[in-house]
């Protein structure tokens, strides 16, 4: 039998790869299912190309439940950073505009003429997370072509390694540091960032400085911001109608249940009596706020892959499914075939004989 009409499974790119399809139109996080084309092969073929596609699912399947492990670990550290960082920028913004009243100037919260822009570009470390890094870094290219189109300069600060992987192949891009990603966000990969954005703002390298992160929103979906770092404005974080999902398993599969978490939002008064320096407060608080906000902008992002990548395996693993029960019908197929033309030579050969 011939084995040509085998070629459309075959590919280039690694089979994990190929057994999920996204819309290049849609959200970063949808699919849409893998076409089977009609499989003509031999059965030796066929018998490989099963048990191929079984490894595979065992290989998606175990990549699925581990996402899936890792996310809940990661949206617990979304949902209990985000009150305290949304606090800490009412409570800095607030003391910010008592200073202003008073006409003292704080570094850190001076506005001037933006003339150079610093981005802080968010990615992940691995692949295999549907459309997860190119949506940010679609979101990245875009601000980068209205910072042009409006004359004013930028420079890049990567953090993580597909991210960093991409600057380095466009190199009329400008980058001022790469920073790999270490796994779980920790407060020194934040401390390592935010001295690098506080020492181009203060010594005037760079007039504001943005940071371009994925927000976290649900297990289906998490959409590509941009947050002003420098100089503090008063945004806050939208924590206030979080959803929340808990892994549960029915009749021997993983399964989701989701919760809605309102976030009661506090209020600070207008004025305040300061018993030391409000300058002093302000200028010791703002490291705190640098590394919250990053620290807080990395854990949303690692959240959002792993959220990205549980779906991009689960739908891996349906198509392998899929893949297999077709693959397996058009074994039994040619097998059936086979037998069948053996039979009909064994009954022509007995029929000569007579």
């Amino acid at each position: 039998m011939s084995c040509s009409d085998l070629s459309p499974w075959i590919s280039s790119k690694p089979l994990v790869q190929s057994l999920y399809s996204f819309s290049s139109q849609s959200e970063p996080n949808s699919f849409r299912p893998l076409s089977v084309p009609p499989i003509r092969c031999g059965l030796r073929e066929l018998r490989q190309r099963i048990d191929t596609v079984k490894n595979t699912h065992k290989i998606t399947e175990a990549m699925k439940l581990v996402a899936a492990a890792k996310v809940r670990r990661a949206q617990e550290a979304v949902t209990n950073g985000r009150p305290f960082a949304e606090a800490l920028v009412d409570f800095l913004y607030s003391i910010n505009e008592q200073l202003q009243l008073e006409d003292v100037e704080v570094p850190l919260t001076s506005v001037r003429p933006v003339k150079r822009v610093a981005l802080v570009v968010v990615t992940g470390d691995r692949g295999l997370c549907g459309g997860f890094n190119s949506a940010i870094l679609k979101k990245s290219e875009s601000r980068m072509a209205e910072l042009k189109q409006n004359g004013v300069n930028y420079t890049v600060i990567s953090v993580g390694k597909k991210g960093n992987s991409y600057f380095r192949r466009n190199p009329n891009i400008p980058v001022d540091r790469f920073v790999k990603g270490c796994g779980f966000p920790t407060t020194k990969e934040a401390q390592a960032i935010a001295d690098v954005v506080f020492s181009l703002f203060v010594s005037e390298e760079v007039d504001k400085v943005e940071i371009l992160y994925t927000k976290f929103v649900s297990l289906i979906k998490s959409d590509p911001v941009i947050q002003t770092l420098l100089p503090l404005n008063g945004n806050w974080v939208d924590a206030r109608e979080d959803e929340f999902f808990r892994l549960t398993t029915k009749e021997g599969k993983l399964a989701v249940e989701r919760d809605s978490i309102r976030v009661k939002r506090g209020e600070f008064l207008c004025n305040f009596e300061f018993e030391q320096d409000p300058f002093q407060i302000l200028d010791a608080m703002m490291p705190l706020y640098l590394n919250s906000q990053i620290l807080r902008a990395l854990q949303e992002s690692l959240a959002s892959e792993l959220a990205a990548r549980m779906g991009a395996m689960s739908t891996a693993t349906d198509n392998a499914v899929e893949l297999k029960k077709n693959l397996s019908i058009a074994y039994n197929r040619e097998r059936q075939t086979k037998i069948t033309g053996e039979i009909l030579e064994i009954v022509a050969g007995a029929e000569a004989l007579k």
